[in-house]
């Protein structure tokens, strides 16, 4: 069974979710990944699925096309190809929160040096807010580190690249913050 990656980005509204899901059952798809947001007004929607039967791409994509086009909406797809697939290492989730003064270069500070310690990013939510008379800037990583990464050499270049940028940092275990923020 071929898997497919379908991408979706334009105005965000509701039903866009049921109506690629929808097409995606119609085609024989079974629909095993999703992850969804939407910045600002736009929605960003990436679907991963896994095509059966006779599914086949050129049908799927003529068919979301079909239905999403008339929403603004644009599709693509993209194929998944198990060689590509790499074995990951052993590594331990955390979760990383910051929280500054909104500026350029926020973001590329902080990922250039989770890239540097070999951390991969799972999950990432960055978002300007009004606080008070000014901007703030918070950032949610959820970052699997390799399992051999000196843990107190990162906290430190972490803290120090936060000092360097004006942020304040949290750098906890994902189970910690898991259970800490349980309702």
């Amino acid at each position: 069974m071929s898997k497919t990656v379908v991408f979706v980005l334009g105005p965000d509204r509701p039903g866009i979710i049921a109506a690629v899901s929808q097409v995606l059952f119609e085609q024989g798809c079974n629909l095993e990944d999703v992850n969804q947001t939407s910045l600002q007004s736009q929605f960003v929607g990436i679907f991963l699925a896994a095509l059966g039967g006779t599914a086949q791409a050129e049908d799927l994509l003529s068919a979301l096309r079909e239905r999403l086009d008339p929403l603004g909406l644009f599709v693509h797809l993209r194929p998944v190809d198990p060689a590509a697939e790499r074995p990951t290492p052993p590594c331990e989730p955390y979760v990383i929160t910051t929280i500054g003064p909104d500026r350029p270069g926020l973001v590329a500070g902080i990922t250039g040096l989770l890239a540097h310690y070999g951390a991969n990013i799972t999950n990432l939510k960055a978002v300007s807010r009004a606080e008070r008379d000014r901007q703030e800037y918070v950032m949610f990583y959820e970052v699997d580190i390799p399992a051999d990464t000196d843990r107190q050499a990162f906290r430190s270049a972490l803290r120090e690249r936060a000092r360097e940028l004006g942020l304040d940092v949290n750098f906890q275990h994902r189970e910690i913050f898991e259970q800490v923020h349980r309702i």
